[in-house]
């Protein structure tokens, strides 16, 4: 008889994962005197479908990298005003934006881990968002107002000025590494960390952004299944994956994207230059 072998490797690292990335975020604090703002897209927790197309992945494994952080990060969640007026549901779970707001919160706590506020964006007195924020308030849960702005993302000369992210609520923050995360996209989680970089900045604090993400991922083939699957399972926002052509011409090497972080890039170089006053070489 041959015996056969019983080992099944593993497709997805997740220790090598958190290493990783644990000693990449703490390297980009540094670069911005110790406080960024890392937008977090994708699902915080409870990401199957990553465990569905990275066999050996654990769905949990984010909760993980910021349970690695704890000490230097706090988290803030971003949901639109008009998805909970909708009443706009999870595919994943059937529940509204609103109650996975309360499931992610109550999710984190038991992983340790608190949101310390809310910021309804794009807010314009929603009677939902309005009970919405009441019973955030109720649960002793801070809750922050951020307002459309005209032109947004367009005209620079307002949405970089007192009118545009000036007008925002001021999120109070202690800890060197903000995370911003969201029920799901579209939530407005860019602008809330556009919005935190101007009004600190203004104050004399140094602070910077960068994105956090899973899919596509960024150094294997366009066609890769795994790329293709994201793609796929996007196909509702009608998200679809490219070449960056921004990494081409800098760094003369090919780097997977998806057409919103393209599309947006050249608008968030500019914002950002015109919140820190110069042309400036910043690190993406």
């Amino acid at each position: 008889m041959i015996k056969q072998s019983t080992h099944i490797s593993t497709g997805f690292d997740n220790e090598k994962y958190l290493k990783e990335q644990t000693a990449a975020i703490v390297e980009r604090v540094k670069k911005f005197n110790n406080k960024l703002y890392l937008e977090f897209g994708g699902k915080l927790c409870f990401d199957y479908h990553a465990a569905r197309v990275l066999p050996g992945y654990d769905p949990n494994v984010k909760i993980r990298l910021l349970q690695s952080l704890k000490d230097k990060i706090e988290i803030v969640l971003a949901i639109y005003a008009g998805d909970i007026e909708k009443g706009r549901v999870r595919g994943d779970f059937g529940i509204t934006y609103d109650a996975a707001t309360f499931k992610l919160i109550d999710d984190l706590r038991k992983w340790g881990l608190d949101i310390s506020s809310v910021v309804i964006t794009r807010f314009t007195n929603q009677s939902s968002a309005i009970i919405f924020k009441n019973k955030l308030e109720r649960r002793g849960v801070k809750v922050y107002l951020h307002y459309p702005i005209e032109g947004y993302s367009t005209d620079i000369d307002l949405v970089v000025s007192d009118n545009g992210f000036g007008k925002n609520d001021y999120i109070e923050t202690t800890k060197p590494i903000v995370v911003v995360t969201a029920p799901g996209p579209n939530s407005g989680k860019l602008a809330v960390c556009l919005s935190q970089l101007y009004q600190e900045h203004k104050r004399g604090i140094n602070s910077g952004y960068a994105k956090f993400e899973t899919f596509p991922i960024w150094n294997i083939p366009l066609k890769h299944p795994v790329n293709v699957a994201y793609e796929a399972a996007t196909a509702d926002i009608l998200d679809f994956n490219l070449v960056d052509p921004f990494h081409l011409t800098k760094y003369n090497e090919t780097a997977i994207n998806y057409n919103r972080d393209v599309e947006s890039f050249p608008i968030l170089k500019l914002i950002l230059s015109r919140i820190l006053h110069k042309q400036a070489n910043l690190p993406m």
